[in-house]
């Protein structure tokens, strides 16, 4: 199979998986389970051929990052940005238009963490400036009163995803060591983490966001508060979503303020 069709393929049955991970959390009990993981979507190797897949060198190259310490105990964000640099660690990289790494306060007491840019954010270079970036903005400023520059915003991958579909798990290795390196740098008193994909990273599981949200957890040692994504929330624009977003938001606030 032609590799660019491949490629397609893969991405087509991810959003696909996705869509219907959304339906099944929003009251749809039965979705057809014989939906192949995107492992078993890729294309057998060749046995003939030694070289590495994109994505395969992809995971071994976030192996070699976790075994050796790529900045101090408490870096600067400069210095997790520098590092990443023009990143070329998974297949995101070849239909990105700029790297989408952060936004805000770098020292932080309120960390929002999101899925990955869209087509704004791609085109601009910052998290959550589309429409769903400019309902979270209006939660922070009009909600809580506080500024935008207030608080540190990112996502959990720092490329677009084709078709803004959700991030395969080999894309999201390829970012884990930034992401924690942001983390490391805000030190926030309080993550707030936006829908299933942070959150489910975050956890360390595969969560329905409408059972965890809402609820304490914690990310190594910090209080972290799951909630909806804006994207939800304009696709569900209930009283009833607006109104648990707004709790789940007050008490990051209350716990980040004690």
């Amino acid at each position: 199979m032609d590799r660019s069709l491949s490629s397609d393929a893969r991405e087509l049955v991810a959003s696909a998986r996705a869509l219907l991970a959304e339906l099944v959390e929003e009251g749809i009990d039965q979705i057809d389970r014989s939906l192949a993981t995107p492992a078993e979507c890729e294309p057998a190797e060749d046995s003939a051929q030694p070289s590495k897949g994109p994505r395969e060198s992809a995971v071994l190259q976030t192996d070699l990052l976790a075994e050796k310490p790529l900045w101090g105990r408490k870096p600067r964000l400069e210095e997790v940005r520098e590092v990443l640099g023009e990143c070329t660690r998974c297949g995101l990289c070849e239909g990105r238009k700029t790297i989408v790494f952060g936004d805000g306060n770098p020292d932080a007491d309120l960390m929002f963490i999101g899925e990955g840019p869209g087509e704004q954010e791609d085109l601009r270079g910052l998290p959550f400036v589309g429409r769903a970036g400019e309902l979270l903005t209006a939660m922070i400023e009009r909600g809580l009163g506080l500024s935008r520059a207030d608080v540190y915003i990112c996502n959990i991958v720092k490329c677009r995803p084709p078709r803004n579909r959700t991030p395969l798990p080999d894309e999201v290795a390829a970012c884990r060591p930034f992401l924690e390196g942001q983390i490391d740098a805000v030190r926030p008193k309080v993550i707030v983490a936006l829908g299933k994909p942070a959150t489910s990273l975050l956890l360390g599981r595969n969560v329905a966001i409408t059972r965890v949200r809402g609820q304490w957890h914690e990310y190594r040692g910090i209080p972290l508060m799951p909630t909806f994504h804006p994207a939800f929330i304009l696709r569900q624009y209930t009283p009833e979503n607006r109104r648990l977003v707004w709790e789940d938001l007050k008490a990051a606030l209350a716990k980040a303020q004690e």
